[in-house]
Order: structure tokens, then sequence, then C-alpha cells
């Protein structure tokens, strides 16, 4: 039987979806990206040393599951390390390394995320791994019913963050593999806390060892 409260809250969930697609037809599209671009990007280590690493030299012999960060002190991006940290245990059991890209530097934000991230973080001054077409989310986000749910489950799971850094151009997740193997999975957020499927993070990799053996 309807109730009032419930013709509210249907309509509400109507309304909130209604708002989430219109936005979705002036949000720019992805584009896939081109390992070609990615390989030749140069990434700059985060901590006390600064060495430069062409990004081709962390995936092309084991392969890479690889997380691009939004914004170091965003919770959705916290959560995300840390659901992705999970895996470790079973990268290390195949010899696949997990790391992570940002845009920026900022000392302390940095040093906060790697408590949720496992992996080696690196700064991709170039924003390659962000493109090739580089996707913004500006004020459509208090619009999208998906993006206060993302904030309310991490903050009742109990991630923390705050407003300091760029965080508007959106990020992902790939999994490359190592010689000619290629992009194995390239997720793209759609919005803010769009994570990526951990079971297709493993599906990925174990099609990784799969083509090696």
């Amino acid at each position: 039987m309807w109730t009032a409260g419930s013709v509210l809250k249907a309509v509400g969930l109507f309304v909130a979806h209604l708002l989430s697609s219109i936005t979705d037809c002036f949000q720019t599209k992805a584009a896939w990206a081109d390992l070609r671009v990615l390989q030749e990007t140069e990434l700059k280590t985060t901590g006390g040393v600064h060495e430069r690493y062409k990004a081709k030299a962390l995936w092309e012999k084991t392969g890479a599951v690889v997380m691009v960060v939004r914004r170091p002190g965003s919770l959705l991006c916290r959560e995300e390390a840390a659901e992705l940290s999970s895996l470790q245990p079973q990268l290390q059991n195949v010899g696949v390394p997990l790391f992570a890209v940002v845009k920026q530097n900022i000392g302390k934000e940095l040093d906060t995320f790697k408590k949720y991230f496992s992996g080696k973080v690196y700064v991709d001054q170039q924003r390659n791994f962000y493109g090739p077409v580089q996707r913004w989310m500006f004020l459509s986000l208090f619009l999208r019913i998906g993006v206060w749910r993302s904030l309310w489950r991490a903050y009742r799971r109990g991630f923390r963050g705050n407003l300091r850094g760029e965080g508007f151009v959106l990020g992902g997740v790939f999994v490359i593999g190592p010689e000619d193997q290629g992009i194995l999975l390239e997720h793209r957020e759609k919005e803010f806390g769009d994570k990526v499927n951990m079971l297709a993070v493993l599906t990925a990799v174990r099609k990784m060892q799969k083509n090696i053996e």
C-alpha cells in the first residue's frame, strides 16, 4: 500500500535520476586512452627523493594496476584507494604492482593518502593519464544522486577528506599488461565516487597472467 511518505520518496528519486540524466548530456564523453602516449609519460616519484621514470618502465615486465587519483584529499578517492589496496596480497602473489598517479604533489595531503594506499604514488604533471580528453565535473555534482550516495557511504565507513587541491578532473583505474598485451581494463569515472569493480580488476589481472603462460 502506498503511503504519502513512500510516494514522496519515489517522486524524489525520480527527480534525482532525471537531473542526473540531464547533467550527463553536458558532461564530456570519455575517449579511449592511447597506450603509446601513456608509456612515454614522464612520472615523478613522491617522497624524499624525486626521481623520474617513463611510465612504461613500471609495467613493461610485470604489468600493473594503476589508480588515476582525482584528488588525494577526497574521502571518495581515499575509499577507493583502500579498496584497491585490499587486493594487494593477490596482486603480490602474481607479481603485479599497484601504483597511483596524481596531478599534483600536495605534501601532507599525499602523505595522508598513502596511509590508505599500499602502492607507490607518482606525479603525472603532463596529466596524460587523465586524458586524452580531460573530463570535468563542476556544479552538476550537486544534482547527481550517485555522488551524494557515494559521499554518505564513504562517510559512514569512516573515511574523511577535505577540499584542498584541484579535484574537478575525473580519474579512473587501468590494468595494463606487460610487453604487448596493452590495456586490459580501462575504467573512467562517470561522476565522483564511481569506483572500479574490484572483481573486474582481478579478472583483468588473471587474464594478464593467462596470456603470459
